[in-house]
Order: C-alpha cells, then sequence, then structure tokens
C-alpha cells in the first residue's frame, strides 16, 4: 500500500515561495506597463491621440499596440503560470520540486530572454505587434530573447516532470491529484503546441533578421505561429480552470460536482487543442479548403471539454451555494459568498468567459467568420478571453496567492471587490462596443485617428472603447496599489491557503487509464501530425524562401 507523504515543512518549500513571488513580480511590472498601453490605445480609438506627446517615450500606435499585447498577452501570462503552476503542484503533490538550481535556472533564463527581447520592443525595433506576422521585420534580438522564454517554459514542464516521477515512484498505486493532474496537462500541452513557434524563430525569423537567410515565407511563418497561437490560449485558459476546479468550489463553500469528468476535460483538452490552427486562416491562400474544414470541425470537437467545465464548474458553485442556504433554479446564485474578492473576481470571469466561448464559435466558423474576420470584432473577442476570463482570474488568485507568499493580509477586501467589479463592468462596456464596431466593418489594429474611411455610425460606439478602457485603468491601479500595500505594509497575518476542493465524486471514481502519459501524449502527436502533416510538407516541398524583411513604421 502507497505510503502518505507527509506535508512539506516552510523551510523545504521556501525555494518554491521565493521563486513564486519571483515570476508574480515580473508579471506584475509587464501587466502594469500593458495595461498603460492599453488605455492609449482605448483613448486613441475614441479621437484622443495622446501618442505625438509622449514621443520618444511611445513612438506611434503601432509601437504602443505592439508593447500592449506582447507585454499583456505573452509576458504577463507567462510569467504568472509558470509561477503559479509549479506552486499548486507541489502543493498538491506535498513534495518540493525535484531541482533546485533548474528552478532557478529557468527563471533567470526566462528573465534574460524578457530582457533581451523587451530593449528593441521599447525602443522601437521591434513594433511588429505580437503576432510578429513577415515580412514585417523586427530587431534579431527580438525573437531570440522571445524564444529564449519559450525554452525557458519547457524546462518548467521538465522540472514538473521530474516532480512527477519522483513521487509517482513513492505513490505507484494512486490517482495523481487533481491539481497536479491538470497542472502537468497544461505544461505538456503547451511544450507540444510551443514547437511551432519554435520552428518559426529557429528556422525562419531568427535567420532572416540576422541576415543569413535572403528571405522568408509569409504564408509559411503564419501557419507555424497559429500551429502554436491558438493553443496558447487554452495555455492561459487551463491556467485559470485548474483554480476554477480544484479552488473555487471550496471557497465557495461545496464540492467539486466530479473529479473524473474535470480529468477528462483536461485530457480532451490535451489531444484537440494544438491542430485547430487553421481556423485563423480561412482566407490564406495556399491551404486546402479540405484542412481548414478539418480544422474547422476540431475546433468545434475542443469546444466539448469547455461545455463540460462549464457544467462541472457551474454544478459545483450550486451545490456550495446550497450548502449556503440557497434555493430556487436561479436564486441560489445570490447565495454564494460575494464579499470574498478572490472568489467574486473569478466568478465575475467565468461569466464574462461566457460570452467569449459563443464568439470563439462564430470565429470558428468559416462563412461566418469572413464577416469578422480582421474586424473589431476579433479585439472584443481577445479581451473577453484573455483579458477578463484570464486576467481576472489570475487576479482573483493573486488576492489569496500574495498574503500567502508574503505572509502578510490583504491590504483591503473592499478595494479588490470593488476593483474585480470595476474590470469586469469596464470590460463588458469596451468589449461590447468592439464588438458592434466589428460586425460594422470597422478593422482591427488601425489607428482610428489617422483613416479616412471611418462611417459615421461608428462615432456612436468610438467613445465606449475609451469609457471602458478608463474603467479598466481605474480598476488597474486599485488592483496594484492593493497588491504594493498587502507586500509592504500589511500589519495582518496572512490566512492559510485555500485548501483545495474534495469531489462528489473522488479521484477514486477516475479509470487508472487517465493516468497513462504516454497514451494521451501519443494519440496527440498523431492528430497533430494527421492535421498538419499534408499542408506542412506541401508548404516545405514547394515555398521559396524570398520576401525580404520590411520595416513598415
Amino acid at each position: 500500500m502507497a505510503t502518505i507523504a507527509k506535508l512539506p515543512t516552510v523551510v523545504e518549500l521556501r525555494n518554491e515561495y521565493a521563486v513564486t513571488k519571483a515570476y508574480l513580480l515580473v508579471g506584475f511590472v509587464a501587466l502594469s506597463g500593458g495595461v498603460a498601453m492599453g488605455l492609449l490605445q482605448g483613448l486613441e480609438n475614441a479621437g484622443i491621440d495622446l501618442y505625438p506627446n509622449l514621443a520618444p517615450v511611445v513612438q506611434s500606435y503601432y509601437h504602443g499596440l505592439t508593447m500592449h499585447g506582447v507585454l499583456n498577452v505573452l509576458v504577463w501570462t507567462t510569467f504568472f503560470i509558470s509561477g503559479f503552476l509549479p506552486f499548486i503542484t507541489v502543493q498538491a503533490l506535498r513534495t518540493p520540486l525535484a531541482s533546485r538550481s533548474l528552478t532557478w535556472g529557468t527563471f533567470w533564463l526566462m528573465l534574460a530572454g524578457l530582457v533581451l527581447a523587451a530593449i528593441p520592443l521599447v525602443g522601437d525595433a521591434a513594433s511588429v505587434l505580437y503576432t510578429f506576422y513577415p515580412p514585417m521585420q523586427a530587431h534579431w534580438a527580438f525573437y531570440v530573447g522571445l524564444t529564449l522564454v519559450v525554452v525557458a517554459t519547457w524546462l518548467v514542464t521538465l522540472n514538473l516532470a521530474l516532480t512527477y516521477r519522483a513521487w509517482r515512484k513513492d505513490h505507484p498505486a494512486q490517482r495523481t491529484p487533481l491539481a497536479a493532474f491538470m497542472s502537468l496537462v497544461t505544461f505538456a500541452m503547451w511544450t507540444i503546441a510551443s514547437v511551432g513557434i519554435a520552428a518559426e524563430m529557429l528556422f525562419l525569423l531568427i535567420p532572416w533578421s540576422l541576415g543569413l537567410m535572403q528571405g522568408t515565407d509569409a504564408l509559411l511563418a503564419r501557419v507555424l505561429f497559429w500551429f502554436t497561437g491558438h493553443p496558447i490560449v487554452y495555455f492561459w485558459v487551463l491556467a485559470a480552470y485548474v483554480s476554477w476546479y480544484t479552488l473555487v468550489p471550496r471557497q465557495g463553500g461545496g464540492k467539486l460536482f466530479s473529479d473524473p469528468m474535470a480529468r477528462v476535460a483536461f485530457i480532451l483538452f490535451l489531444v484537440l487543442s494544438t491542430p485547430i490552427g487553421f481556423h485563423h486562416q480561412f482566407t490564406d491562400p495556399g491551404i486546402e479548403e479540405e484542412w481548414k474544414f478539418v480544422h474547422s470541425f476540431l475546433t468545434f470537437a475542443v469546444f466539448f471539454p469547455s461545455l463540460m467545465t462549464f457544467f462541472n464548474i457551474v454544478a459545483s458553485l450550486e451545490n456550495g451555494a446550497r450548502a449556503r442556504g440557497g434555493r430556487g433554479w436561479v436564486l441560489w446564485f445570490f447565495k454564494m459568498p460575494w464579499g470574498d474578492p478572490s472568489f467574486a473576481a473569478q466568478v465575475l470571469a467565468m461569466l464574462t468567459f461566457t460570452f467569449g466561448g459563443i464568439g470563439g464559435l462564430i470565429n470558428a466558423s468559416a462563412n461566418v467568420d469572413l464577416i469578422v474576420h480582421n474586424t473589431a470584432w476579433i479585439s472584443g473577442h481577445l479581451h473577453l478571453t484573455a483579458g477578463t476570463a484570464v486576467t481576472l482570474t489570475f487576479m482573483g488568485i493573486t488576492y489569496w496567492l500574495v498574503p500567502v507568499l508574503w505572509k502578510r493580509a490583504l491590504w483591503s477586501r473592499r478595494m479588490a471587490l470593488a476593483q474585480a467589479w470595476l474590470w469586469a463592468a469596464g470590460m463588458l462596456i469596451f468589449s461590447f462596443a468592439l464588438h458592434t464596431l466589428g460586425l460594422m466593418g470597422m478593422p482591427r489594429r488601425t489607428s482610428m485617428s489617422a483613416v479616412t474611411y471611418a462611417l459615421p455610425e461608428w462615432q456612436r460606439y468610438l467613445p465606449l472603447i475609451a469609457i471602458g478602457g478608463a474603467i479598466l485603468f481605474i480598476s488597474a491601479l486599485l488592483y496594484f496599489l492593493n497588491m504594493v500595500l498587502t507586500m509592504v505594509a500589511s500589519k495582518e497575518p496572512a490566512p492559510a491557503m485555500p485548501e483545495f476542493a474534495e469531489a462528489v465524486s473522488g479521484p477514486e471514481d477516475a479509470p487508472a487509464l487517465l493516468d497513462r502519459w504516454p497514451i494521451w501524449l501519443t494519440v496527440a502527436a498523431v492528430l497533430i501530425l494527421f492535421a498538419y502533416g499534408p499542408s506542412l510538407y506541401s508548404l516545405l516541398r514547394t515555398t521559396p524562401l524570398n520576401n525580404p524583411g520590411m520595416r513598415v513604421w
């Protein structure tokens, strides 16, 4: 019979606490810069162009837009997840990370890559937006730096795998604790998916930017980018799901509805998240329609584990609310602990994500996508997913995580609650305006103060972008103020870390097959080869790498 591991002492986990703090601090700095750029974007859309007054700090709309996207979408999320999920894993497995040197080496490599990429980014030598499509060409340091960040995430995966292997050796018959299982799936999925962006960087963009290749190819680069570009959304979202499944039900006073259903959903995400990138390329020539259809079908398939998650989480929230006296089909909703800022922020994130998920189905439908393709609708969708479902969840997590790490109680629960509601309200206004303008044909990634073709009916909604953006900025100021005061000024001792939720249907009901990693990794690899292999082979065989670099800013 497997032995029961004792919980590591604070001294044993001091390394994990310290490195998680380091990741969070870098993430906070990135988020603050990204939010500031976001305010400028929102104001510019409403005709308030502050960029001429900010040179040389921010040279142009596209300089600010690139910094906004890279700092928020790539840096904030990656650093937060790389700190949070290993922390959750060691708590769930009750064992420290396998290698202290690998833990810190990974952090310093990721930070070095960030600094290397940030120098040309801030210096307006890499204003190619966060998708960095060629033939727009950034400074080589931008590409090399981002590649180092990706490689560092692989090392996080390696450390988690080594930690899991050591745990499994002592617990051969035990089901992997759910939080650890989900964290491992998230990094396994991301490691597979990030092969695309690594290949684009190593074999196309870095040699091209260094002058070692005469040119590149826009279509091949886009295919490799979207090999990673859509799965990165699941990298963010699955990290949020870890909290929604394993912590939020307990914070709500109830139990997780089904542990086995949660595991099946995550296995489906592992298998289905990567081979769906062509739904971003419905209008691209050079990709056969049959394969676009396959990717569209698989995109709808990956919506199924999202529906499973919706059902499981809502049932878990209802379980807690009814335990608190909730009644009726709907009124139980108001019995949830809305006074807990961590809980409230995450449930608000879930509610907004409902609209983001519906929009995702529209984006995945080839005929409907033609209406919204490259319009402001896409920006509205991304801000509901990455900007709210993910970011507001991460903010909610920090309302307990920062006090635990810094051993100080949250400075102000009321400020935290106000911040969460302001973020949700601001994003609904902001995103509603972008979705509506997208349906009216307003393009995305366009400096509206410079266009000459703006339709009169756009003017009714453009100010809403600025209003929503201003509310989001105020919310962010409250958030950072609360975080800083918690870290340096709070005098009250921190509460204990939230306990993981028990399940109505527990891990013992889950089939052992779900813990057989080689099977699921093989299935994922085979499906990716099927969905991408023929198209990539055709492109690699026929594509001339002759597109010269362009600097259009």
